[in-house]
């Protein structure tokens, strides 16, 4: 055991002197810089805020920023050209009433996606095509392409009650948004997915589930 220990004791101090090298290096590569390499740095640093303001005032024209309705006759017209796309298949529901709340935030958090919403029960086209068989229903949307759904609550700890934070960590998982490198949202996701273990894991896509309808 004691051996055990002292091996487990070597390969922390390893890990934490190799970071101490690293951290050293960056501090020497900093402290030797010139002018013109500082110069460079600040230069470069004002080429990328002014390619994401671009971006930002081009997300913004497209739609980004806000939490929209959409009719089922616009969905394609939205989607077009998007990177990111999230579509909340919703009716009025409390369950749904919480997504339109965290998605509006979210919303505004991150202009790199577009978040729209779309009334289920009006758009029995959509429903069928993206294969909606519960509501709430969030279809994930990039390049065009649905890569993923977020079905229900469960993925979310199968409360109503769970934190803005909890969806987004699910939302940057499957690449809908921009990741924020938050350990709230690392802690959210950790313990959403224990609550999800603990209540038997996903939900499953199955024709004969009860709750497959609207009504």
């Amino acid at each position: 055991m004691q051996a055990v220990q002292h091996v487990i004791e070597q390969q922390v101090l390893r890990a934490a002197q190799e970071v101490e090298a690293q951290i050293d290096s960056e501090l020497h590569r900093l402290e030797n810089l010139d002018d013109d390499d500082i110069e460079r740095l600040r230069q470069r640093r004002i080429d990328e805020l002014k390619k994401l303001q671009q971006k930002r005032q081009e997300w913004a024209l497209k739609g980004h920023g806000e939490y929209r309705e959409v009719e089922e006759k616009e969905f394609f017209k939205e989607m077009k050209g998007e990177e990111r796309m999230v579509c909340h298949f919703y009716r009025s529901s409390l369950p749904c009433q919480v997504i339109d709340k965290h998605l509006a935030i979210l919303a505004a958090r991150h202009m790199e996606t577009k978040f729209v919403r779309v009334h289920a029960e009006k758009a029995p086209f959509l429903t069928e095509r993206l294969k909606v068989w519960m509501l709430p229903t969030l279809a994930i949307i990039k390049n065009e392409k649905t890569t993923d759904y977020v079905v229900g609550l469960d993925e979310l700890g199968g409360v109503e009650d769970f934190s803005t934070e909890v969806l987004a960590a699910r939302l940057a998982a499957a690449g809908a948004i921009f990741e924020d490198a938050l350990p709230a949202s690392r802690q959210a996701a950790a313990e959403t997915q224990q609550r999800t273990l603990r209540q038997g894991g996903q939900p499953r896509r199955t024709e004969s589930d009860e709750d497959s309808d609207f009504d």
